[in-house]
């Protein structure tokens, strides 16, 4: 049999209920599928033990934290010095998620808002990139990100990239990635296919966002890092690439973007 090309699942949420009682299978799974690193991403602070522990349990796995935009509105603000604190953690190399959700949550915009802007400030203290989330909400997050940038540059993933070709656009011109999820996989979508196809290939990185958005043939159920395979499968189709140069291509990005994560075990 031959060996799966390695990939790495740049965002996902290993810390969750669905995944209770299974990391250690749901990380063997992942691996046997050639996805040999995966971010677990925490999006509330008091979550912040278990996704370090998680991390710390699995080689290959690292995790990141931040506020979820939509749990800005309720969980206490997070301050620039405990995103410091926790980026001393060797295996810590992002910050986020982070970003903007009007879909459900426009009331807290303000708050999304102030809470992105500590976030960018933590992500140029460390050097670490930002993790950003970004739903119906794409000229305030290309103007509040050209206005950090401005201010001083940092690095930065649009995860799970689903909105315009406009932010596509503001986003790249910054240098910054876009992520590519499950969402890429559907046959409905094929705006974010040419938003992808468009794209220049070193700034493209894909991901899961399990347990969420699985790719056909899982599509409707939980998903999971082993899936990143299936998403990745298709982006290869997108360059006119084989599978494994595709991977080669997305694993050097996540290098480049998340270089803490280059040679930790």
């Amino acid at each position: 049999m031959p060996t799966p090309p390695e990939i790495v699942d740049s965002h996902c949420h290993l810390d969750f209920p669905d995944f209770d009682g299974e990391v250690a299978q749901v990380v063997a799974r992942a691996r046997a599928a050639g996805v040999t690193r995966m971010v677990t991403i925490c999006t509330r602070l008091a979550q912040a033990p278990k996704v370090r522990a998680i991390a710390e349990a699995h080689a290959g796995v690292f995790w990141a934290a931040g506020i979820h935009p939509m749990r800005a509105g309720e969980d206490p603000a997070v301050t620039v010095a405990e995103l410091v604190a926790l980026a001393e953690h060797p295996k810590f190399v992002g910050i986020g998620e982070t970003g903007l959700d009007y879909h459900y949550t426009a009331d807290t915009a303000a708050a999304q808002q102030a809470s992105l802007r500590i976030h960018i400030e933590a992500a140029r203290a460390t050097g670490l990139p930002l993790i950003i989330h970004s739903r119906a909400a794409d000229d305030d997050m290309a103007r509040i990100l050209a206005e950090e940038h401005r201010a001083g540059a940092f690095g930065c993933v649009m995860h799970c990239f689903s909105s315009s070709p406009a932010l596509a656009r503001a986003a790249l011109e910054l240098g910054f990635y876009l992520s590519m999820s499950g969402i890429a996989t559907f046959p409905k979508s094929q705006e974010i296919r040419d938003i992808f196809a468009a794209a220049p290939l070193d700034r493209v990185l894909v991901e899961t966002d399990a347990p969420y958005l699985a790719p056909p043939p899982h599509r409707g159920r939980r998903n999971e890092p082993a899936y990143t395979a299936h998403t990745a499968a298709i982006g290869a189709t997108l360059y006119g690439l084989s599978l494994p140069e595709f991977a080669t291509a997305t694993s050097a990005n996540f290098d480049r973007l998340f270089t803490k994560a280059r040679g930790t075990p």
